[in-house]
């Protein structure tokens, strides 16, 4: 056991307790007050649209003029939460009254640096495409949304469906843990098409190819995450650099969760290259293409390292079932590369000023 690395620390960075809230908070309130809230933010910028029309007519400017800023949300956040508070302050409806224990997580905090970097980092490849600012504002709460459900959705489907339709309450049960990277992409698919319908100047594929960039380097800090929760463990194995995962056994296993997490690294230096070589304007569905060959191929074969997954991933006899999620992604990555027009884009960088 000393010839290994022994990891048994905490996943958890410190514990704030349980918060004691002044007053009851009405779980129905909550929820009317959401709705109240989307529809005013909706109410309020078409009604700036229509009124920006006129000024247009008079003055030409390039400012978005149906953005709220800070202030306007701010007080449609409060005055929706009060209303919805006050529609049930005499209701017997559930309320709460404390929130925790709350304990900030080493794998939050990694999800969290994820979506932080990413959002800086696709906001840049849209600075450099000259699209506005509100575009990449809109995409990444599209991208949370689509990212969380997608991994949620991914787990319960693939790796653990037959306890899930027994226990449908616990599908959104997102602190029990159960992520699937593959439901991810999905989800981020779905949320860049969602987001491509809205704007339809940044296509569904040149969106994704900038969306790899954050993503792969996002990929990177949630598989270390999973090293701090003691998850994905590897197989049992004698190399040197074998980890002793306390919290779950005294058996040497391969590290695999850091295995993916450079492969990960790898491909984000691969797709930034790329990105830079042609000057900030790749060939549409090159880093995409990239990104799927890269990170799924790595998952592939990094799967061969890894325990399987209680349930009907242990049933598998010879691929593992990240293994079969992965191909499609796989394939789907080779066919965009052969789509590209490799002659054109190479006479095309040289003949492109550079756009930094």
């Amino acid at each position: 056991m000393n010839n290994y690395f022994v990891w048994d620390g905490s996943p958890i960075m410190f514990d704030l307790g349980v918060l004691n809230l002044p007053f009851a908070i009405s779980i129905p309130g909550i929820l009317i007050a959401i709705a109240l809230y989307f529809g005013g933010v909706y109410f309020l910028s078409n009604s700036a649209g229509k009124d920006s029309k006129s000024k247009r007519r008079r003055k030409k400017s390039d400012d978005n003029t149906t953005s709220l800023n800070s202030l306007q949300l701010w007080g449609i956040g409060i005055g929706a939460f009060a209303v919805g508070q006050l529609l049930f302050i005499a209701s017997d409806a559930g309320t709460i009254s404390q929130i925790g224990p709350i304990a900030i997580r080493w794998y939050g905090l990694m999800f969290a640096l994820s979506f932080l970097i990413g959002y800086y980092l696709g906001g840049k490849t849209f600075e450099h495409a000259g699209k506005p600012h509100q575009q990449p504002e809109t995409l990444f709460i599209y991208l949370i949304a689509g990212t969380v459900l997608g991994a949620r959705f991914g787990h319960v489907f693939f790796y653990d469906f037959d306890y899930y339709i027994v226990n449908l309450h616990e599908i959104f049960y997102f602190w029990q843990g159960g992520l699937a990277s593959h439901g991810a992409v999905v989800g981020v698919l779905t949320a860049v098409w969602a987001f491509s319908r809205k704007f339809p100047d940044s296509g569904f594929l040149w969106t994704a190819d900038r969306m790899t960039i954050p993503f792969a380097l996002g990929g990177m800090f949630v598989r270390i995450g999973n090293f701090f929760n003691s998850e994905i463990l590897g197989r049992e194995t004698d190399v040197s650099w074998a980890v002793i995962f306390v919290r779950e056994d005294l058996l040497p296993r391969h590290p695999s969760m850091l295995y993916e997490s450079f492969l990960y690294l790898v491909v984000f230096g691969i797709l930034v290259a790329t990105y830079r070589y042609f000057k900030n304007n790749p060939p549409i569905g090159a880093l995409s293409g990239i990104f799927m060959i890269g990170i799924f191929l790595s998952r592939f074969v990094l799967e061969y390292t890894k325990e399987r997954q209680p349930g009907f991933d242990e049933t598998l006899t010879f691929l593992s079932m990240g293994q079969i999620l992965s191909i499609p992604f796989i394939l789907i990555g080779i066919w965009l590369l052969s789509r590209v027009d490799w002659k054109q884009a190479f006479a095309a960088r040289q003949s492109t000023p550079s756009n930094s």
